[in-house]
């Protein structure tokens, strides 16, 4: 697990070189491998004590985290009003007061209807009564035919009242088993003083209150000095490097501002659509259920299920049928996904930056820390990590653990696709990447960086030659079932010239031939393709290279003295003098394409390093001759 660079610097305690005359006799030295451990185990340390200070300090943690949420939310609306010439002070205060305004207007007119709907309390318990009663008698109905096709009469017994228990004429017994009278009991109801009555009625509010006063004062503070707490901030995480800081803390506000607003906006209109429609189909005190509709919304995923629960059954309440409650379930369910699938990816894209998976767990995760407050402020809180671990190095694993990113980029996806013996898996991602980009960009851009490392994992003998066989017949799968993308385009002429294409001594190099000659027969130039091994000394006698034209070499591996590559094109001059020799030193960027003396030394007509590169010169190399006859 990735830590900061304060932690990161025990690694050098371990890992400095020392002069063995320094050790003592006999001392035991620590051996460099345990500074990852090290790093590893301190990261768990911090995390843990992080994860314990997020629980034990919520008290104090949870009015500040909404606060500076506050913030977001209200920061474009402070520099709207500082534009229209505003000082920040008075800017700030109309921001807050907006927002009390809208948050006393949201608690009057739910408490106006909650005050209505209490006052035919009563019908509605009646109506759920005779719908239980009206089940219950169903059920029984139902039960009573089972058990009479069975030939089972079953007679519920009566219930005789107890010696001790008070008779059916509901009066009680004279005396008691031992034949003494009950002591009767007279209940006087203390007189209660206004400070109880005060308290009974306070207490619940003192809580929400307080914590919405501190909420309001630290957001005020925070809207006032928000320049300097952003210097504060990148003074304590970035001041090494002030670009990426401040890129991150910049992107980070204006995605949760832009985040905040959108879902502000769209459940305002979510909670609007629904309280008109409840109003529509008669269910009491629409406007009410509006409002708690556009509020859990914010939960993610389930809030809209939780909103349509209470006007469902309200509505059942309210029916003598079932009309009202189904239609009820309707609008809740047209409505949600034309929000959710429709408005929300036209108003701020398909995506928060939060894969769907992420998601959830933040909500577990949070509201396992801080109840139901960590629930609706998850995704918020999950795309402040996200964001910052998108330019912090040491906060990289929240990007890739929680971001809606790949984790692997498309070389890194398919080499490992190709290490897997997956070849279906690496030809739907083939498939997915070619509906943008041609075949040639993508063999460029994909798959020869992906044999890149392939032969890097080769060289340090990660890779021995039965994998890489296996491998390499993974790639001409997918290779082949390209074709249908090789396919000719309508009008293109077929070029004269032969051509072939040799596989260098890599086990990798008969991949890239197999590229290159689907990719020349894509251009209407036909190749064909030869194996190394019919290009050694034993066997190169019996190569047959007549009329050949051009020779298209291929190889992955060059280090060092070339001397392989060198003899392979001395027997091809030998074999064919007349042939010009293309050698394509994969990927682009080996010494031998710029260095002279190399070329001289290995002897081609041509270099070049990419297949792109590759297919148009030995396209205008065949069309040469023909040119000149």
């Amino acid at each position: 697990m990735p830590i900061s660079h304060d932690v990161a610097g025990y690694k050098d305690v371990f890992t400095e070189a020392r002069d063995p005359a320094d050790v003592p006799p006999g001392a035991a030295q620590v051996p460099s491998s345990s500074a990852p451990e090290l790093r590893s185990l301190l990261g768990v340390v911090v995390g843990t004590l992080v994860v314990a200070a997020l629980y034990f300090g919520r008290e104090v943690l949870i009015p500040i985290t909404l606060a500076v949420l506050l913030s977001f939310v209200l920061s474009p609306l402070v520099n709207l009003l500082q534009r229209l010439r505003l000082w920040r002070a008075p800017a700030v205060m109309l921001a807050i007061l907006a927002a009390l305004s809208v948050l006393g207007s949201v608690g009057v007119l739910i408490g106006s209807q909650a005050a209505a709907l209490t006052d035919n309390a009563p019908q509605y318990a009646r109506t759920v009564e005779q719908k239980v009663e009206g089940v219950r008698g169903y059920a029984l109905a139902k039960l009573s035919a089972v058990t009479s096709l069975g030939g089972a009469s079953h007679r519920p017994a009566q219930v005789q009242p107890a010696p001790n228990q008070p008779g059916l004429n509901g009066q009680a017994p004279r005396s008691t088993a031992n034949g003494q009278r009950p002591v009767p009991v007279e209940v006087v109801q203390s007189e209660t003083s206004p400070f109880a009555i005060a308290r009974t009625v306070l207490a619940p509010v003192l809580g929400p209150l307080e914590t919405t006063v501190i909420v309001l004062i630290v957001a005020i503070f925070i809207l006032l000095q928000r320049e300097d707490l952003r210097d504060r901030f990148i003074r304590l995480f970035g001041s090494n490097d002030l670009h990426r800081t401040t890129r991150a803390m910049d992107d980070a506000g204006r995605r949760l501002s832009r985040y905040f607003l959108s879902q502000l906006a769209v459940n305002t209109c979510f909670g609007l659509v629904i309280g008109l429609g409840l109003w529509a189909i008669g269910v009491p005190s629409p406007a009410m259920w509006g409002v708690m509709a556009g509020m859990l919304r914010f939960v993610p995923y389930v809030g809209s299920l939780l909103a349509a629960i209470a006007p469902a059954a309200l509505a059942a309440a309210v029916d003598p049928g079932w009309t009202m409650a189904i239609e009820v379930v309707v609008l809740f369910v047209a409505v949600e996904p034309l929000t959710g699938y429709v408005v929300e990816p036209l108003l701020y894209g398909h995506s928060t930056g939060l894969s769907p998976v992420s998601v959830i767990v933040a909500a577990i995760f949070w509201t396992w820390l801080w109840g139901p407050i960590g629930l609706i402020m998850s995704t918020p809180l999950t795309l402040i990590l996200v964001v910052m671990g998108r330019h912090v190095k040491s906060l990289e694993f929240f990007d890739v653990l929680l971001g809606d990113r790949p984790a692997l980029t498309p070389v890194e996806s398919f080499y490992q696709r190709v290490l897997a013996s997956n070849p279906d898996e690496a030809l739907a991602q083939a498939e997915t990447l070619l509906t943008d980009q041609p075949l040639t960009a993508y063999y460029d851009e994909v798959v020869l960086q992906g044999l890149k490392l392939a032969v890097e994992d080769q060289a340090r003998g990660t890779i021995n030659r039965r994998r890489a066989a296996e491998m390499t017949r993974t790639m001409q799968a997918v290779i082949g079932e390209l074709d249908s993308h090789a396919a000719p385009p309508a009008g293109v002429a077929p070029v004269p010239g032969s051509v072939v294409c040799v596989a260098g001594h890599g086990p990798f190099d008969e991949a890239v031939t197999a590229m290159l000659s689907q990719l020349l027969a894509q251009r209407g130039l036909s190749a064909r393709r030869i194996d190394n091994a019919a290009t050694t000394r034993e066997t190169i006698a019996t190569l047959d290279l007549t009329g050949v034209s051009v020779i298209a070499v291929s190889y992955l591996e060059l280090a060092g003295s070339p001397a392989q590559l060198r003899y392979l094109i001395r027997r091809l001059r030998t074999r064919a003098p007349g042939a010009r020799i293309v050698v394509g030193l994969w990927p682009q960027g080996e010494a031998a394409l710029s260095d002279t003396g190399i070329q001289r030394m290995i002897g081609a007509d041509r270099y070049v390093g990419t297949l792109a590169e590759a297919t148009d010169a030995i396209v205008d190399m065949a069309e040469e001759p023909a040119k000149a006859a």
